[in-house]
Protein backbone atom coordinates (compact mmCIF):
# COMPACT_ATOMS: atom_id res chain seq x y z
CA UNK A 1 0.00 0.00 0.00
CA UNK A 2 0.78 3.04 -0.93
CA UNK A 3 -0.07 6.72 -0.11
CA UNK A 4 0.41 8.62 3.50
CA UNK A 5 0.52 7.23 6.85
CA UNK A 6 -2.77 8.67 7.75
CA UNK A 7 -4.48 6.96 4.49
CA UNK A 8 -3.08 3.48 5.18
CA UNK A 9 -3.98 3.61 8.78
CA UNK A 10 -7.48 4.68 7.58
CA UNK A 11 -7.54 1.29 5.01
CA UNK A 12 -6.39 -0.87 7.98
CA UNK A 13 -8.84 0.13 10.07
CA UNK A 14 -11.61 -0.07 7.98
CA UNK A 15 -9.85 -3.78 6.85
CA UNK A 16 -10.27 -4.59 10.91
CA UNK A 17 -13.99 -3.25 11.14
CA UNK A 18 -15.01 -5.13 8.10
CA UNK A 19 -13.72 -8.14 9.52
CA UNK A 20 -15.65 -7.70 12.85
CA UNK A 21 -18.44 -6.87 11.15
CA UNK A 22 -18.08 -10.28 9.25
CA UNK A 23 -17.41 -11.99 12.23
CA UNK A 24 -20.22 -10.98 14.08
CA UNK A 25 -22.53 -11.99 11.03
CA UNK A 26 -21.26 -15.18 11.13
CA UNK A 27 -21.97 -15.76 14.94
CA UNK A 28 -25.28 -14.50 14.10
CA UNK A 29 -25.76 -17.00 11.53
CA UNK A 30 -24.36 -19.97 13.30
CA UNK A 31 -27.37 -18.84 16.50
CA UNK A 32 -30.07 -18.40 14.16
CA UNK A 33 -29.30 -22.11 12.23
CA UNK A 34 -28.97 -23.62 15.94
CA UNK A 35 -32.46 -22.26 16.89
CA UNK A 36 -33.61 -23.30 13.59
CA UNK A 37 -32.62 -27.19 14.79
CA UNK A 38 -29.46 -27.21 12.49
CA UNK A 39 -26.06 -28.31 14.54
CA UNK A 40 -22.91 -26.83 13.18
CA UNK A 41 -20.28 -28.99 12.15
CA UNK A 42 -17.68 -26.12 11.53
CA UNK A 43 -17.18 -22.78 11.34
CA UNK A 44 -14.61 -20.82 9.03
CA UNK A 45 -13.55 -24.56 7.54
CA UNK A 46 -10.74 -23.84 4.86
CA UNK A 47 -8.85 -26.39 2.39
CA UNK A 48 -6.72 -26.01 -0.17
CA UNK A 49 -9.47 -25.45 -2.60
CA UNK A 50 -11.31 -22.30 -0.43
CA UNK A 51 -13.12 -21.59 2.45
CA UNK A 52 -16.69 -22.09 3.81
CA UNK A 53 -18.03 -19.86 6.60
CA UNK A 54 -20.21 -22.33 8.31
CA UNK A 55 -20.96 -26.15 7.50
CA UNK A 56 -24.61 -26.71 9.48
CA UNK A 57 -26.14 -30.23 9.51
CA UNK A 58 -30.04 -30.87 10.20
CA UNK A 59 -30.93 -34.39 9.84
CA UNK A 60 -30.30 -35.96 6.55
CA UNK A 61 -28.82 -32.67 4.82
CA UNK A 62 -25.60 -30.32 5.03
CA UNK A 63 -25.48 -27.34 4.05
CA UNK A 64 -22.96 -25.45 3.53
CA UNK A 65 -23.51 -21.56 4.47
CA UNK A 66 -21.83 -18.57 2.72
CA UNK A 67 -22.65 -15.45 5.41
CA UNK A 68 -22.62 -12.21 3.75
CA UNK A 69 -23.28 -9.18 5.70
CA UNK A 70 -24.39 -6.14 3.72
CA UNK A 71 -25.30 -2.40 5.12
CA UNK A 72 -28.58 -3.08 2.45
CA UNK A 73 -30.40 -5.85 2.28
CA UNK A 74 -31.00 -5.05 -1.69
CA UNK A 75 -27.28 -5.76 -2.33
CA UNK A 76 -27.70 -9.43 -0.83
CA UNK A 77 -28.89 -11.10 -4.00
CA UNK A 78 -25.14 -10.23 -6.04
CA UNK A 79 -23.91 -10.91 -2.93
CA UNK A 80 -21.85 -14.24 -3.98
CA UNK A 81 -19.94 -14.28 -7.47
CA UNK A 82 -19.94 -17.00 -9.66
CA UNK A 83 -16.03 -17.55 -8.70
CA UNK A 84 -16.46 -17.44 -5.43
CA UNK A 85 -19.33 -20.14 -5.92
CA UNK A 86 -17.12 -22.64 -7.56
CA UNK A 87 -14.74 -22.07 -4.73
CA UNK A 88 -17.37 -23.07 -2.06
CA UNK A 89 -18.20 -25.66 -4.12
CA UNK A 90 -14.53 -27.09 -4.71
CA UNK A 91 -13.90 -26.72 -0.73
CA UNK A 92 -17.45 -28.81 -0.14
CA UNK A 93 -15.97 -31.60 -2.50
CA UNK A 94 -12.66 -31.90 0.09
CA UNK A 95 -14.62 -31.81 3.32
CA UNK A 96 -17.30 -34.93 1.61
CA UNK A 97 -13.90 -36.28 0.94
CA UNK A 98 -12.37 -36.12 4.66
CA UNK A 99 -15.77 -36.43 5.74
CA UNK A 100 -17.14 -39.93 3.58
CA UNK A 101 -19.87 -40.38 6.37
CA UNK A 102 -21.69 -37.48 5.54
CA UNK A 103 -21.26 -38.44 1.56
CA UNK A 104 -25.08 -40.10 1.67
CA UNK A 105 -26.48 -36.28 3.04
CA UNK A 106 -28.67 -34.47 0.69
CA UNK A 107 -25.99 -31.16 0.15
CA UNK A 108 -27.23 -27.79 -0.19
CA UNK A 109 -25.68 -24.16 -1.00
CA UNK A 110 -27.21 -21.37 1.30
CA UNK A 111 -26.46 -17.95 1.67
CA UNK A 112 -27.07 -16.17 5.07
CA UNK A 113 -27.57 -12.03 4.86
CA UNK A 114 -26.79 -10.08 8.14
CA UNK A 115 -27.96 -6.48 6.94
CA UNK A 116 -28.55 -3.74 9.71
CA UNK A 117 -32.01 -2.63 10.66
CA UNK A 118 -33.67 -5.78 9.19
CA UNK A 119 -34.01 -9.61 10.17
CA UNK A 120 -31.41 -11.61 8.91
CA UNK A 121 -32.60 -13.70 5.47
CA UNK A 122 -31.48 -17.16 5.10
CA UNK A 123 -31.98 -18.02 1.42
CA UNK A 124 -31.73 -21.87 1.01
CA UNK A 125 -30.57 -23.75 -2.15
CA UNK A 126 -28.88 -20.43 -3.40
CA UNK A 127 -27.29 -21.93 -6.07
Amino acid sequence: MTGPPSTVNKRTANKRAAERRGRGAEWLAAAILMAKGYRILARRYRNGAGEIDLIARKRGLVAYVEVKYRARRAAAPFAVAERQKQRIRRAAALFLAHNPSLAAFDQRFDVLVVSRFSLPQHIKNAW
